[in-house]
């Protein structure tokens, strides 16, 4: 089956929107992707920071519990 595309334009229509609906897409996947790239770094940072914080106050508040229970020195 041929198709002259001269003289269907219903076909050239259809490929020309089917062109700009992929560039739309193309445009709007590159600003999720810039969106992800900008906040992702400083949510990884904030996790490490919180676990970091998390780790510190066990350690600080099992040495306060022991340091309760410590013998006292006359």
């Amino acid at each position: 089956m041929t198709v002259n595309l001269e003289e269907d334009d219903s076909i050239v229509s259809a490929l020309n929107r089917i062109a700009e609906n992929q560039e739309e897409t193309n445009s709007l996947l590159a600003k999720i992707g810039g969106h992800y790239d900008s906040i992702v770094p400083v949510m990884k940072r904030n996790q490490t920071r919180a676990e970091a914080l998390a780790e510190e106050q066990e350690k600080t508040f099992a040495q306060g519990i022991k340091d309760i229970f410590r013998p006292q020195e006359n």
